[in-house]
């Protein structure tokens, strides 16, 4: 399922135009920023990111 989701945020982000660059989240838990308790995927491009994260 896991495989099927980033190749879905794959398309996602061409769909988007994200040519740049992107990065794919999935939190899980409360401590881990879930807010949404079922598998979802967060495609985040469009600018220039930092590490660590947040």
């Amino acid at each position: 399922m896991l495989g099927h989701l980033m190749i879905v945020g794959k398309k996602c982000a061409a769909d988007l135009g994200l040519k740049k660059g992107y990065r794919m989240v999935v939190n899980e838990g409360s401590d881990g920023g879930q807010s949404v308790y079922h598998v979802h995927l967060h495609v985040l491009g469009g600018r220039q990111m930092n590490w660590p994260p947040g």
